[in-house]
């Protein structure tokens, strides 16, 4: 699903992209740069979902956030059920204050809950407790069973689409009964559409991906030329 930046969103994120230019031309060529492009990449990716992440002070509209708040009455009227997936925590956090302001009872997940908490709370949701779980995209990949939703949500795409897949499948698991609609949130014009055409024509990314110490995912083997298509 296309979502247009606001016009405070899109100021902000075309002011970085221009910085963010600027920042590779004057890299250190001879260095390492994997963790300071991951940076610049990473800011861009949190304007997107909400400059908040990016600006506590930012006090515009988010576009994601106002969708959702469309989405909402429609999907959990009619008696779906959803899981939604973000990589950023500071996103699940204002999720919460909107399911909250509306009264929406939800379960979160992140990666620090222990296995057995997990299980509590699959058990409750698959039982038809609650319409909502917020879950980190490192959290969603293994050991869930949520059979109970029939709405996924990935809030912000992931280079990785293996890694989407996975988080999906939560809800496909042995047990599932009905149909299970899958929608991304995609900001058009940024570097989140990028990222769909990455998955889409470059499956072998899985190939360029590092681990990182913490266990996460590292973009490398990038050319310039990649980069500043990215940036586009």
């Amino acid at each position: 699903m296309i979502v247009e930046l606001s016009s405070e969103q899109k100021k902000l994120y075309m002011a970085y992209v221009k910085q963010a230019k600027k920042q590779l031309i004057e890299f250190d060529k001879e260095e390492n740069n994997n963790l300071k492009v991951l940076a610049i990449l990473t800011k861009l990716r949190q304007i997107c979902n909400s400059p908040r992440l990016f600006d506590e002070n930012y006090k515009g509209e988010v576009a994601k956030i106002e969708l959702l708040k469309e989405l909402m009455p429609d999907i959990l009227g009619n008696n779906h059920r959803m899981l939604i997936f973000s990589q950023f925590l500071g996103t699940l956090e204002e999720i919460k204050i909107e399911l909250e302001k509306e009264k929406v009872k939800y379960f979160f997940i992140d990666g620090s809950m222990k296995s057995k908490e997990r299980m509590e709370i699959s058990k409750k949701f698959n039982s038809g407790e609650g319409q909502v779980v917020l879950i980190s995209l490192k959290a969603g990949g293994t050991g869930l069973n949520l059979v109970g939703a029939d709405v996924v949500i990935h809030y912000d795409p992931w280079w990785n689409i293996a890694v989407e897949n996975q988080a999906s499948d939560r809800a496909y698991r042995i047990g599932q009964k009905k149909s299970v609609q899958v929608i991304k949130l995609v900001t058009e014009g940024t570097i989140e559409e990028k990222i769909i055409k990455i998955q889409e024509n470059k499956r072998k990314l899985s190939e360029n991906l590092l681990e990182s110490k913490d266990g996460g995912k590292v973009l490398f083997e990038m050319s310039d030329k990649e980069l500043m298509e990215l940036l586009s």
